[in-house]
Order: C-alpha cells, then structure tokens, then sequence
C-alpha cells in the first residue's frame, strides 16, 4: 500500500458494525494493482452528515450495509436501475459531488444461486425483511422461484416486501410442516459477530435438517452458527462470506473501472481470510 498521500483516492464503508473484510479485500486488490487508493470502514454516529462528508470530501465510494441500505436513498442524487428497482442500496459512487446508488447485493445472490444450482422449484423460507432481504427477494423471484414466504416479526414491512414479488408471508417461523422448505436463507443479523444474538441460530435445528440447502448472508465470522450447524447437518451451504466478495467485487469494478482477474479476487479473498 502507497504512502499516505495528497493524490490518494479513498473509498469507504458505511456500517453499524463494520468489518475488516471490506477493508482488506479492497487494500488489498489496490495494492496488487498498484494504485494509490485506500479504502476504509467507519461506523457512522450521523448517516446524513456522513454522506455530506462523502460528497464535500470528494470521497470516490462509499458501500452501504445494515441497517443504512434504506435511509440514505433520500441522501443521494441519482438512484442507477439496481438499486432503484429494489429500493435498496448498498454502493454509492462519487462522480465530481453527484451521488449515484447502486445495489450489488442483488448480483451476487443472482450469481450463488446459479453457481450451485438450486432448483427453482424449490420452497424456499427467507427470515428479514430490510434492506438486504429486498436484493434477495429480487433475485429469487427473477430467477424463477414461486415458492418463497417471507418471515418478519414486523408486518409492515413483511408484508410489503412479500406483496411487491408475490411471495407469501409469516410473522413467524412456525412449528411443524410449516417451518421446513427445501432452502432457507438467514438475511438478519442473528449470528452476526459483535450483535447481541452472535451465538444465535436463526433456524431451529429441525428446520435445518429438513433443508437442502441452508444459506446465511451475515458475512462476519464466515462460519456462523448456522452455517456450522447446516455443515455438521450434511446440509449444501451458501455463506455470507460468498456474497460479501462478489459484492465486493462488482463495488470495486463501480469505484475504479477495473476488473481484476480471477486469480487476483483468490487471493484477495485468501488475505481476507487470513486475518
């Protein structure tokens, strides 16, 4: 990584409890292409007048993650058509003071669940209902699948999130037939490092055994307890950590235009899980 300098290019993160993943992964990525960049993440005390500083700072990007991908819609200037079909956004790119959002999230649900081939046909019980749940729901439902409930304690934005793709929704999981499906997918921070339910499972163990396949989008540890639980289950697992590069990625493209090569993202994610 270069000197701290007056012509360096910085990139931050936005998040209620960030991680060092981002941080890494980017430094990392701009220190093998040799460019003057830094990247760093902040938890921010006033959202607005973070996104003022990102603005009157000049700061190249800014990623978003829980529980900001909402409220800082109303802080930007243009909203690009993956953030603004769902609402939601997780990317915002600086050009000269004008402020574009972007979702990434989306893409890199869209690509994990083609990359391990879950059938459309599939049940599916998705537990959130913020930000990160819209990308998800998105996904499932361009992808093909029907088969989705949404479970969320709020009913307001449960139901609103399952009504805008068609999808059922449940204040709660439920016992019984009704709380299994053949993929379920954690998208709230039970299990997350450093939250208060960070040794929670956000399934019961008799929803993961009747899984096919069990997928978990909080990225920090990358073996949550549910992934843990889904393994020693035998279960098909997506994690967090998956989502977390290719987002990463694709933000990475947004802030330098560069798109680095296979092998140069292994070793990023290598060095990300190093730490």
């Amino acid at each position: 990584m270069p000197i701290l300098n007056k012509d360096m290019t910085l990139c931050i993160s936005l998040s209620a409890r960030p991680s060092n993943n981002g941080t890494r992964f980017h430094n990392h990525l701009y220190d093998q292409l040799g460019l003057n960049w830094i990247y760093k993440a902040f938890a921010p005390t006033d959202l607005a007048q973070a996104i003022a500083g990102v603005r009157g700072l000049g700061i190249r990007g800014c990623a978003v993650s829980m529980p900001y991908k909402e409220d800082v819609i109303a802080l930007v200037d243009a909203m690009d058509p993956s953030a603004k079909a769902i609402d939601s956004v997780n990317t915002i790119v600086n050009d000269g003071g004008r402020l574009t959002a972007y979702n990434t999230d989306y893409t890199a649900i869209e690509q994990l669940l083609q990359r391990n081939a879950v059938r459309v046909e599939s049940s599916v019980l998705l537990k959130g209902a913020g930000g990160m749940a819209k990308a998800t729901a998105a996904a499932l439902r361009d992808a093909g699948f029907k088969d989705v409930t949404i479970i969320a304690r709020n009913e307001a934005s449960g139901r609103a999130l399952a009504d805008l793709y068609g999808f059922g929704w449940r204040a709660e999981l439920g016992t019984g037939p009704e709380a299994t499906a053949d993929m379920v997918i954690n998208v709230t921070p039970v299990g997350m490092a450093g939250g208060p339910e960070a040794d929670a499972l956000s399934f019961p163990a008799e929803t993961i055994e009747a899984a096919t396949v069990v997928f978990d989008v909080v990225a920090l540890p990358a073996e949550t307890p549910l992934i843990k639980a889904a393994r020693e289950a035998g279960k098909q697992v997506i994690t967090g950590a998956e989502v977390a590069t290719i987002q990463a990625l694709e933000q990475f493209v947004l802030y330098t235009g560069i798109r680095p090569t296979d092998q140069q993202v292994r070793d990023a994610e290598a060095f990300v899980r190093a730490q």
